[in-house]
């Protein structure tokens, strides 16, 4: 009996991971076609330059809503699981408050700089007068703060294990919402230098107010269960900053690397290659949101274990949510290298260009998603300033190779410097994660489902390639094809991936 409990809590642990992953990936799904459906949108209704400034414009606004953040999406999460977990609900008030504060105070003071700042910011990044782009820079600073509380809250939401509140008010609502207003915006023929920015910045008022309702709502249902007084925020600001300061440099700077380049391309380049560069990477999204989609299903219950230094737990956990990013990844990345091009025709004329740049970051993702969570779960370990280091030494890579390449090589040199970042904060917080906690991600699961995405897509696609006419048709058949076969072959190696998960969840709660 003594194997059998811990076996059983194995399973329920693993259930409750894979069942909200897969409600968060429904998600994602949902807010990956309407973000595709609206860099589509853009491209079709705009000119490529237009295109090119509303997605620098958008970029450098990012940059600023991660720099508002000051990592307290992290910070909350692993604290509100900290104190849920060691029975002190008493603290969680003052942890949300230590955090939203200053989220709101940096975030309006950023959008105040930026807005009386901008024709100079405008005219240090261009060197020719760019029409309209201090009217676009300035009316997306103005959602900074909005958009900072609007994360805040989703994540501290997280830290109470509630997943619904993001996919109903981040994936669903903000993420439709842009979609339906960039396209009116399309319909309508509105300028992309104030009309465009706005609809695609204004849903997040809605998504703010929601998000800081939702998590209210749940910090008193916490605050009922003790009857202990609330603890004095000047007793949670040390350990939240602490933890929560170094995230906040690493996660400015992870946002940098992702955005930055195309910022770059449009000073040192011109807006037409920020465009190309810019749909020729979005592919690229639709799979790392299935990374996120995990991410934020197992935050809470890493952050758990590693309370506990229940390491085993934490392993098994690290190991299996691999398996499972790379069974969802892998197939994208593998259809998105063989068939770059005619994908890349989706978003109209000019944009087949980019193939060379698809092809080889999709590559380098394989690689990325094979290691698997890894900035997660340092963080839940507490080694927020490991991952700062880690990220702050690929934004120094990133920024001197787009500065050196960029200039010669364009939008490849983009590229490259992008791929050198990726690979070192993978491959670094790997080697970390296991030299001081002896956990890493390659277990029978993620080695069975990278074989199995090379074997139904990998393969089969790169001899489709070589063979037939790489069309729409070729890819629209193999992909049926190869989605038949994975789903059988999935479903026959389930207990090796772990998937059963889900039916033992099922079971437990039967009982």
């Amino acid at each position: 009996m003594a194997t059998v409990a811990p076996a059983r809590a194995d399973a329920a642990e693993l259930g409750g991971a894979a069942r909200h992953g897969v409600a968060n990936l429904l998600g994602v799904a949902v807010a990956a076609v309407a973000g595709f459906g609206l860099n589509i949108v853009v491209t079709r209704g705009w000119s490529m330059s237009e295109a090119g400034l509303f997605f620098a414009a958008t970029s450098a606004f990012m940059i600023a809503y991660a720099a508002a953040r000051l990592g307290t999406g992290v910070g909350s999460v692993y604290f509100i699981s900290r104190y849920r977990t060691l029975g002190q609900p008493e603290r969680i008030r003052a942890s949300v408050l230590v955090g939203l504060l200053p989220v709101v105070l940096v975030g309006t003071a950023i959008a105040v700089a930026g807005w009386w700042a901008a024709p100079r910011i405008v005219a240090l990044t261009f060197t020719e007068p760019v029409p309209g782009a201090v009217r676009a820079l300035r009316a997306l600073l103005l959602f900074v703060p909005v958009a900072a509380l609007c994360d805040f809250a989703l994540a501290a939401c997280r830290g109470f294990g509630k997943m619904r509140p993001l996919l109903l008010v981040e994936r669903l609502g903000r993420t439709g919402l842009q979609l339906a207003g960039v396209g009116l915006a399309a319909l309508l023929g509105l300028t992309a230098t104030t009309a465009l920015p706005l609809a695609w910045a204004l849903p997040y008022l809605p998504a703010a107010l929601l998000g800081t309702v939702w998590l209210a709502r749940l910090v008193r249902r916490a605050e009922r269960a003790t009857e202990a007084p609330p603890v004095p925020l000047r007793e949670e600001f040390g350990p939240y900053w602490r933890y929560s300061g170094p995230r906040a440099l690493s996660g400015l700077a992870q946002m940098a690397v992702q955005r930055l380049d195309i910022v770059l391309l449009g000073a040192l380049r011109g807006l037409a290659d920020a465009a190309l560069y810019t749909a020729a990477t979005r592919f690229l999204a639709l799979g790392q949101l299935s990374g996120q989609a995990l991410s934020t299903a197992v935050q809470h219950r890493l952050a758990t274990h590693l309370v506990r230094d229940d390491r085993a737990a934490a392993g098994r956990l690290y190991q299996a949510a691999t398996g499972w990013l790379v069974l969802l990844a892998w197939p994208a990345y593998l259809l998105f290298a063989v068939f770059a091009g005619p994908m890349l025709h989706l978003f109209g004329d000019g944009y087949a260009a980019g193939q060379r740049i698809t092809v080889f970051l999709s590559l380098v993702m394989l690689v990325a998603t094979g290691c698997g969570m890894v900035d997660t779960v340092l963080n839940m370990a507490g080694r927020t300033s490991w991952t700062f280091y880690n990220a702050l030494a690929g934004t120094v890579v990133n920024v001197v190779l787009n500065v050196l390449l960029i200039p010669r090589f364009g939008v490849m040199g983009a590229a490259a410097a992008w791929s050198a970042s990726i690979l070192l904060t993978n491959l670094v917080p790997l080697a970390q994660l296991h030299h001081a906690y002896r956990l890493h991600p390659f277990g029978r699961g993620t080695l069975t489902a990278a074989g199995l995405a090379l074997a139904c897509f990998g393969v089969p696609a790169l001899l489709a390639r070589t063979l037939l006419d790489a069309g729409p048709l070729t890819l629209a058949v193999l992909a049926a094809v190869g989605a038949a076969g994975y789903a059988g072959a999935v479903w026959r190696l389930r207990r090796v991936l772990q998937l059963d998960a889900l039916r033992a969840l099922r079971r437990s709660r039967g009982r």
